[in-house]
């Protein structure tokens, strides 16, 4: 989808957005291409405090240059566009799991390899948290979370199993933690209906 339709279908499913800068034309494309794309892909960001969140978001840093993701959801439960098109959030994972999600199974399999670029293939969202199990997830940010990966499955017309976590794609990542994926992929089902 274009980012306009991309905007759109974000506040269609009533989120409350917040475009940063060149959001539209901001992204990683010069670096391999962007697409097909297969499903969304959550992330929490180990850092406090929503402006910084957004900023180091949206330019990055020392090795890994932004945009990070294409959203960042904040405890308010906003979303901050930070970049379109090819954005540095999944990294390689394990080719299985993006067969697994083009088919919408119910389960998983292992993500025991990192062979695939999913940069390539994932709307990305990073989520406010510290990631360390005991930062709280506020009710209107996982609301966000829930509406955000839904207005994109929507649009696409895919179902709940095209949103993973970035614990489900890549050996040795935990994030999101504090809530589970499964529990989000049931909110995102009901939203769905």
């Amino acid at each position: 989808m274009s980012a306009s339709a991309f905007l759109r279908a974000l506040k269609a499913e009533g989120l409350t957005v917040v475009e940063v800068g060149d959001w539209r034309d901001h992204n990683r494309n010069h670096k391999g291409p962007w697409g097909p794309v297969h499903g969304v892909m959550i992330h929490h960001t180990v850092t406090k405090g929503s402006a910084a969140t957004v900023d180091i978001c949206r330019r990055g840093y020392s090795g890994l240059p932004g945009p990070l993701c294409h959203g960042v959801i904040t405890k308010d439960g906003r979303v901050h566009l930070v970049g379109y098109g090819r954005a540095n959030h999944a990294g390689l994972g394990d080719d299985d799991v993006l067969r697994a999600v083009i088919a919408e199974k119910k389960t998983f399999p292992p993500d025991n390899e990192a062979n695939t670029d999913g940069n390539r293939h994932f709307y990305g969202f990073e989520c406010e948290n510290l990631g360390d199990g005991k930062d709280p997830w506020p009710a209107a940010q996982l609301e966000a979370i829930e509406k955000a990966a839904a207005a994109v499955c929507r649009h696409h017309g895919w179902n709940e199993q095209s949103v993973i976590g970035h614990l489900e794609w890549q050996p040795g990542k935990v994030d999101p933690r504090g809530f589970t994926m499964a529990a989000m992929r049931k909110r995102i089902r009901d939203r769905l209906k």
